[in-house]
């Protein structure tokens, strides 16, 4: 296999794993850094991990010493000159990855393929004044990026099949599995994955359940392995809220993805999660400073139990929970109302959904999979039931409505 050039920009954790799967997949990689510090040691990084991972069997010694004598550190933009790719692994700040696709667009040459690692942002706008701009895609990998395997080919407004293919082929010599997906909030995975904290935040919010009761009856029913609390702490209830407020900031002010008033209450309360000690849970010994209904003393998962789901068998979710059959009829009708709206604006392939959510989310089902399991008949019906009794957050997609 050749050593083509393929440069990454940004030496963060997200910049130095992208780096570490390009130069296993036989790239000669050169890790770009505006902090030279930051490149050398964003370098330094992606080497330990190749080491450690060939410890622990994900690839052979042989395999590991070769992949970091192909990663380089790179100080300035002018050595990534000529590179067939160059994937931009910035914050995520519209202006910043604008000013840095400006710059390594004038250093690489108009025959580089420029790619966004954005989760967030459009890459349209961010290819705004960037020359060429049939050759700006988005590639969006998932955290951490040797070990999820999704990467999000994104095609933007104006761009090409050639670099997008290019793309594609990039991510499959990285050992990842692309999908194509448009240009549109969230892409694929992040935008099915928008019922699972809000309606979970709802069914608290209508008091069906209490935190624990929602987390266990998501797990063992649904066959989860995370329930959506425990997901949210320990993401962070900040970043989570942040994400909500994007997704309903970019659609306009939808309804179904406002973000919880939950949410923003104990945000402003800092209790943030794992990360600050409290969130929906108490992650520390002690009563709870605030009280109130929040936070739950944090006790584990019943790992020792095996799920029951996905299901949503009547006799098996009564035995589970008194509310289990109202909790997971609510979040997998959601879950196929988003997937409906999905398909209808064509954000991807169904099997590219399907993908999306197993291999970026770790989800027991895809969106499709799991319409099938509630039936569509049977989530229209609920959503239009909860749609005149709680509003337009559970108007149902069309889509939805011509399977009853």
């Amino acid at each position: 296999m050749s050593e083509e050039r393929l440069a990454v920009l940004g030496a963060g954790t997200m910049g130095s794993g992208i780096a570490q799967v390009a130069a296993l997949g036989g790239y000669r990689t050169q890790l770009y850094d505006a902090i030279p510090a930051a490149a050398e040691a964003g370098a330094e990084r992606a080497r330990a991990a190749l080491a450690k991972g060939a410890t622990r069997g994900r690839w052979s010694a042989e395999e590991a010493d070769a992949a970091a004598g192909r990663l380089v550190p790179a100080t300035e933009l002018g050595e990534l000159a000529g590179c067939v790719l160059a994937i931009e692994a910035a914050p995520e700040d519209l202006a910043l990855k604008r000013d840095l696709f400006a710059a390594a667009a004038q250093a690489c040459g108009s025959e580089t393929v420029l790619a966004s690692n954005t989760s967030s942002l459009r890459v349209s706008e961010i290819a705004v004044g960037v020359p060429h701009p049939e050759r700006v895609v988005g590639m969006h990998f998932f955290n951490p990026p040797a070990l999820m395997k999704l990467v999000e080919v994104v095609a933007a407004e104006r761009s090409a099949e050639a670099p997008l293919a290019l793309a594609t082929e990039a991510a499959r010599r990285m050992g990842r599995t692309p999908i194509r997906a448009r240009d549109t909030p969230g892409f694929v995975a992040n935008r099915l994955a928008r019922p699972f904290a809000l309606e979970s935040l709802r069914i608290l919010g209508d008091e069906v359940a209490d935190v624990p009761r929602i987390d266990r009856v998501v797990r063992l029913g649904g066959g989860f392995r995370m329930g959506p609390f425990e997901l949210i702490d320990l993401i962070g209830l900040d970043v989570n809220l942040e994400i909500a407020r994007s997704f309903h900031e970019q659609a306009g002010g939808l309804e179904r993805w406002r973000p919880s008033p939950i949410q923003e209450r104990l945000v402003a309360e800092g209790r943030l999660g794992r990360k600050s000690g409290a969130g929906y849970y108490s992650y520390v010994e002690g009563p709870d400073a605030e009280g109130g209904a929040f936070p739950f003393e944090y006790e584990g998962a019943e790992r020792d139990r095996e799920p029951l789901g996905p299901t949503m068998d009547p006799a098996l979710l009564a035995e589970l929970d008194p509310a289990a059959e109202q909790i997971l009829g609510r979040l997998f009708a959601q879950i196929a109302n988003e997937a409906a709206f999905a398909r209808e604006e064509a954000i991807a392939s169904p099997e590219d959904m399907e993908t999306a959510v197993r291999l970026g989310l770790n989800w027991p089902l895809g969106p499709l999979a799991v319409t099938e399991l509630i039936g569509a008949a049977r989530a229209a019906e609920l959503l239009s039931e909860l749609e005149r009794e709680r509003g337009a957050a559970y108007s149902p997609a069309p889509l939805l409505l011509n399977s009853r």
